[in-house]
């Protein structure tokens, strides 16, 4: 490919209707038994649809909704920890602390693993994402990414620069007897932010700080309105160089992006599977901020589902998908490998499948119940359901090593 044919297929790839396309793509492989690592058994649609409207019934009765978001995880056991910081009352800086903690505690949001535990200011003890979120908002209100002690309520690039995994460690409580999954892989991509937010003035202003993106969304914004998807290009474009060892080209950072031998190198994608699974997940966390700071978000249904282990899980132990080869489930997998790959781009289609189902079910529309509800209600709730039902520990199906910033 020339370098422009690759600067094409790049700005493609870094897009949702790209992981859109690709998960399509796969599922129509599979629904014509082309698939080398899955089964696609669509008689088992209407079951997992009943599972998730099931699991939604139980946890919002009244099918109140919210969105899919890291601050769900903020407010574990019915605290609001974010309404008891001193936060600013002007809107727009309210909305930068917000971001510049969504940001943080997203990046440290990949799988803590079956053991971790966090005990909180609160005197509970949590877990997985719930753990990490709470651990990240009080180490975030200690100061913790801030290098300003008069502003403890922010993420600079100075601050950031230098967090090791002895910080970490000690701000999450991991000990020889309270192991993190990715400890390291976590404190490096923390330390990749904050190098590229001394780098790119742009996006991150002088000094850096993670909330100046507000200010790149809100000078964007038309008529104070800013599409879901226009937000994860800015993040993609922003985060996109933290993300080391991972694919690139014609000089553009693909972060979550994976190859598949499904596609040959001389398509419109380059032979590759974008899912940005962390940045979509930012993305949905990054609604709420910025709806406070007087932005409306439009078109959510423009993103798509989370290609992570608990959406994953769910087609798996609910039967919608099964493995060709079900000694897969005892083998260790890497995230690169076409098993994983091609594991989270089904995910990605289905959840299109079964948030159609869910709606029909619960005579909603989708304007009425978008992705970041189906999947807040949900899908993800299901998924983990349906695996502490399989196991004790609730562990994905599927095993999968981990290096802190991708699950």
């Amino acid at each position: 490919m020339t370098n422009e044919a690759q600067q094409t297929a790049a700005r493609w790839l870094l897009t949702a209707g790209a992981v859109r396309t690709r998960a399509q793509q796969l599922l129509a492989r599979a629904e014509r038994d082309d698939s080398a690592h899955f089964v696609y058994r669509p008689e088992k649609l209407d079951a997992t649809v009943q599972v998730v409207v099931d699991t939604i019934r139980q946890n919002y009765p009244r099918l109140d909704i919210p969105f899919h978001s890291r601050w769900r995880h903020f407010s574990a056991g019915d605290v609001d920890r974010w309404a008891a910081l001193p936060a600013s009352r002007d809107p727009a800086e309210r909305a930068r602390q917000r971001i510049d903690l969504a940001i943080v505690s997203v990046l440290l949001d990949a799988g803590a693993g079956p053991t971790w535990r966090y005990r909180a200011q609160d005197g509970n003890t949590y877990s997985r994402s719930e753990g990490l979120g709470v651990a990240s908002i009080e180490m975030f209100a200690r100061g913790a990414f801030s290098a300003d002690a008069g502003q403890p309520l922010r993420c600079d690039a100075t601050a950031l620069a230098v967090i090791d995994a002895g910080m970490l460690a000690h701000g999450m409580q991991v000990s020889d007897t309270n192991q993190l999954a990715g400890l390291e892989g976590r404190a490096a991509l923390l330390r990749s932010l904050g190098a590229q937010m001394g780098r790119d003035a742009a996006h991150f202003g002088t000094p850096g700080r993670v909330g100046h993106l507000f200010d790149c969304l809100q000078a964007g914004a038309e008529h104070s309105t800013v599409p879901a998807t226009r937000i994860l290009e800015l993040v993609l474009a922003a985060l996109g160089p933290i993300w080391s060892g991972r694919h690139s080209l014609g000089g553009y950072a693909l972060g979550d992006t994976w190859r598949h031998a499904a596609f040959p190198e001389s398509d419109i994608g380059a032979g590759m599977v974008p899912l940005h699974k962390l940045s979509q997940w930012l993305t949905y966390s990054l609604i709420e901020p910025l709806e406070e700071g007087g932005l409306s978000v439009t078109d959510l249904d423009g993103l798509t589902g989370l290609a992570e282990y608990r959406n994953g899980g769910l087609m798996l132990d609910a039967g919608l998908l099964a493995l060709r080869e079900p000694a897969l489930a005892q083998r260790t997998l890497d995230v690169s490998s076409e098993v994983v790959v091609e594991w989270r781009s089904l995910t990605v289609a289905l959840l299109d499948r079964v948030a159609v189902g869910v709606r029909d079910a619960l005579h909603g529309d989708a304007k009425q119940l978008p992705l970041a509800r189906v999947l807040e209600g949900g899908t993800w709730a299901a998924g983990r359901r349906l695996a502490l039902a399989r196991s004790a520990d609730g562990a994905p199906p599927l095993h999968i090593v981990s290096d802190g910033t991708v699950f």
